[in-house]
């Protein structure tokens, strides 16, 4: 009877092992449920700044893929999940990594979204502290979703929003190049 016990403690152990993906100190589902769509996990890396890990990204599609571009422009529901790892991040942090972020994504000219841009950089305006979870998801038809320990904070409409706002971390000129290549594994 013991040797039953273990093969199926064993068992068990290897098939909720293979539920999530480990990034440095963060776990992250291998799959997502955004809106009624089923997501799976397209890659997920480390923001790192200098020597510092600040968060672990994931990338959710409905389907993998390699091509950074298509998946920006994609008119399909999908989420970037960022675990936060570090007290390093705060609110302040975020909001000034945003504003860069949409700059490097939108070639300097934020003009044509400032609303949106403002909108979305007052989500993160209540205190970040390490283990918090923030789900920014694309739902098609609603716009883009920002959830924090899986509380929904607000929507930003509009799919040009979307395609800038995915920029951040899969544009020409991302936040982090590894992060990027990590997110892209399809």
């Amino acid at each position: 009877m013991k040797k039953y016990f273990i093969a199926l403690v064993a068992v068990l152990s290897l098939t909720v092992s293979q539920a999530q993906t480990v990034v440095g100190d963060a776990t992250l589902p291998n799959t997502m449920k955004t809106g009624d769509t089923d997501l799976v996990l397209n890659g997920a890396g480390m923001r790192e700044k200098i020597v510092f890990d600040l968060y672990a990204g994931g990338l959710y599609l409905s389907k993998k893929s390699k091509n950074a571009s298509a998946i920006i422009n994609a008119d399909e529901t999908m989420t970037i999940k960022l675990h936060i790892v570090s007290g390093l991040v705060s609110s302040k942090k975020m909001i000034s990594a945003v504003d860069d972020g949409f700059d490097a994504s939108m070639n300097g000219d934020t003009s044509a979204l400032s609303n949106e841009i403002e909108n979305f950089k007052a989500l993160f305006s209540d205190k970040i502290v390490k283990t918090n979870v923030f789900d920014i998801s694309y739902v098609k038809g609603k716009g883009t979703v920002v959830y924090k320990g899986g509380k929904e904070l607000g929507t930003i409409k509009g799919l040009a929003f979307k395609k800038a706002l995915f920029g951040i971390w899969l544009g020409e000129d991302p936040a982090d190049d590894d992060l990027k290549e990590a997110m892209l594994k399809g």
